[in-house]
């Protein structure tokens, strides 16, 4: 995986909006309070907005220096220049992908609760794997359930696991204790009324020593991470 990136923190993904302005803006407070990694994810839109929506969103991400992942469409990834694209197991040819966007990108695969299908997604070029979901999720309700048992047992396949699904900011330390390296996060932290201070009540569940008081002031765009 790219070493410029981190490998630990909030995981921040997008929700269902089709009002471009209103989702920069609530996305530019989210990497402001200290989000890691950001996912496009836009189930309702047309090809036409997802561009636009993406191309947007990434100029924001490099304002932050955080990485821009595309969810589903790794062809859009390599399109606008992304940093990497994210593949369910029905969105795709992760070889391919990882082919498209070159070496330095992240490649991420939704792995549910198979360990067998994230080794499989790492021969394949993935450069981190999530798992979930760990908690019952208001954007996926019908999600197949994962044991956190699941993290600690994935070590060895050597790349960044992500835990998602029904993550709040009290219940993500026990998955980093069980061996989650990210956590993350839809409505959690778009749906709340405040962004970026849900923001800020993660980055301290994830880290309650230093990095809790340097988020909490806010990150400056083009702050080295």
């Amino acid at each position: 995986m790219n070493e410029r990136w981190p490998r630990t923190g909030l995981y921040a993904i997008t929700p269902d909006e089709t009002d471009t302005a209103h989702l920069l803006e609530r996305t530019r407070a989210v990497l402001a309070a200290g989000a890691a990694w950001l996912q496009y994810r836009n189930k309702k839109a047309d090809a036409a907005l997802r561009r636009e929506q993406a191309a947007s969103l990434l100029e924001a991400c490099r304002a932050y220096d955080v990485p821009l992942i595309v969810n589903d469409d790794w062809r859009l990834a390599a399109d606008i220049g992304a940093a990497g694209a994210h593949l369910g197991e029905d969105d795709g040819d992760l070889r391919a992908a990882r082919m498209a966007l070159g070496d330095g990108a992240l490649v991420g695969a939704s792995c549910y609760d198979d360990i067998e299908l994230a080794r499989r997604a790492v021969d394949l070029g993935a450069t981190y794997v999530a798992f979930g979901a760990f908690f019952p999720s208001p954007t996926k309700p019908n999600a197949r359930r994962a044991d956190p048992a699941l993290l600690g047992a994935s070590t060895s396949i050597g790349v960044p696991r992500v835990a998602i699904g029904g993550i709040t900011p009290d219940n993500a330390p026990s998955l980093v204790a069980a061996g989650a390296d990210l956590v993350a996060v839809i409505s959690g932290v778009f749906d709340a009324a405040d962004p970026a201070m849900a923001v800020r009540r993660y980055v301290r569940a994830l880290a309650p020593s230093s990095d809790a008081a340097r988020h909490d002031a806010g990150a400056n765009p083009g702050q080295t991470r």
